[in-house]
């Protein structure tokens, strides 16, 4: 499937990746902005987001586009001082603001009824601001652990689930009335609809959690991502998985691209984006972590080849489920934490590197790593 993938830096040492991928949706609906260095007096700032849009994608890229003008616009947030205080005032006030907006155009030019999660970073020379609306997420990696990660905002929460009792709202089936899986959103104005009530108190509300923690030496990177890839892989595997690639990869646009491929063999049907933004103390590329990973692969393949002439000398045909089965069922040291076989199972898929495979058994991929994903 195809992905789409690019790169950038900052003055201040920033680097980060994007990679993103329908999936097996029928449209693909999330969104996102990499500013890793603003302009002007906030040439010090970088800002991250990712949208996961549903319902349509009116919201999810009205908002990658608009969000960060309405930061900077808010008169809190344009007389930032050192007051972390003030930045979250501000950061909060400029979802509320660019909701009613949106409202006010949706009624307007009618709109689609979508919604979208916002999960974003604003970072300074000192401080990293999470800032979290729906159930996208965010997770710091600081000192090789997960020091921080966001809540997502899930209608079975306790107070997100008072809410919307209070709101005359009910949740069913662990969603909004029934039907939305998000509790917290920007747009979703068909859950916003009693004019008497605050945005903060209606059944779905924009109102982000805004999060600061100071910056350390030993902050290593940020992930950013939306529920596809975080309904695949957990936040501590998530968390081993990239500081491994990164060991042994120093293309970050191909280790989002393999933290897609991952998850899409660990079964994820949804849209997928991630940003992965990395600080001066991320690991770095390593002899010792480049030989394993050699010696990994090399006897990956001679197993692979074992595995084809063990099936040819029973006048089979190599067979790709068969294969991927088998290779779930080796002991493999020096797997990648957090991957394992199902992250190297590129190895047995590219028909160019392994003529055995039959391009047209590509569509029972899915399939195949699914049994693979539960034999782990």
């Amino acid at each position: 499937m195809e992905k789409h993938v690019f790169e950038g830096s900052s003055q201040s040492g920033l680097n980060y990746a994007v990679a993103s991928m329908q999936g097996w949706r029928a449209q693909m609906e999330d969104a996102h902005t990499c500013m890793p260095q603003l302009s002007g007096d906030l040439k010090n700032w970088g800002y991250f987001a990712v949208f996961d849009g549903h319902a349509g994608t009116t919201v999810a890229q009205y908002c990658s586009k608009h969000l960060l003008d309405r930061m900077i616009a808010t008169v809190l947030f344009m007389g930032i001082t050192a007051d972390p205080e003030e930045v979250k005032d501000g950061v909060r006030e400029s979802f509320l603001d660019i909701d009613r907006h949106m409202h006010e155009l949706a009624r307007k030019d009618n709109w689609d009824r979508s919604g979208s999660t916002a999960a974003a970073v604003l970072i300074s020379s000192e401080y990293i601001y999470f800032i979290n609306c729906g159930d996208s997420r965010t997770l710091l990696c600081r000192d090789g652990q997960v020091i921080f990660y966001t809540e997502d905002h899930k209608p079975f929460n306790p107070r997100e689930k008072e809410r919307i009792q209070n709101a005359g709202g009910s949740v069913t089936l662990q969603r909004v009335n029934g039907s939305l899986a998000v509790s917290r959103a920007l747009g979703d104005f068909d859950f916003k609809e009693v004019d008497w009530r605050p945005q903060t108190e209606q059944l779905v509300s924009p109102e982000p959690e805004i999060y600061e923690m100071e910056r350390t030496p030993g902050d290593e990177f940020l992930i950013l991502a939306c529920d596809g890839v975080w309904d695949a892989i957990g936040n501590e595997e998530l968390c081993a998985f990239v500081r491994n690639r990164l060991k042994v990869c120093d293309d970050l646009r191909d280790i989002c691209a393999q933290v897609i491929d991952l998850c899409l063999y660990k079964g994820s049907l949804d849209n997928m984006s991630i940003i992965i933004v990395c600080f001066p103390g991320a690991p770095q590329l390593s002899q010792d972590a480049l030989q394993q990973e050699a010696e990994l692969e090399t006897h990956i393949d001679m197993k692979v080849e074992e595995i084809i002439q063990m099936m040819r000398s029973k006048d089979e045909d190599p067979d790709l489920l068969y294969v991927i089965k088998i290779l779930a069922t080796e002991e493999m040291p020096g797997l990648p934490p957090g991957g394992g076989i199902t992250s190297k199972s590129v190895l047995t898929l590219n028909p160019n590197k392994k003529k055995f495979v039959n391009p047209k058994r590509l569509q029972m991929c899915q399939r195949a790593h699914e049994d693979v994903r539960k034999r782990m």
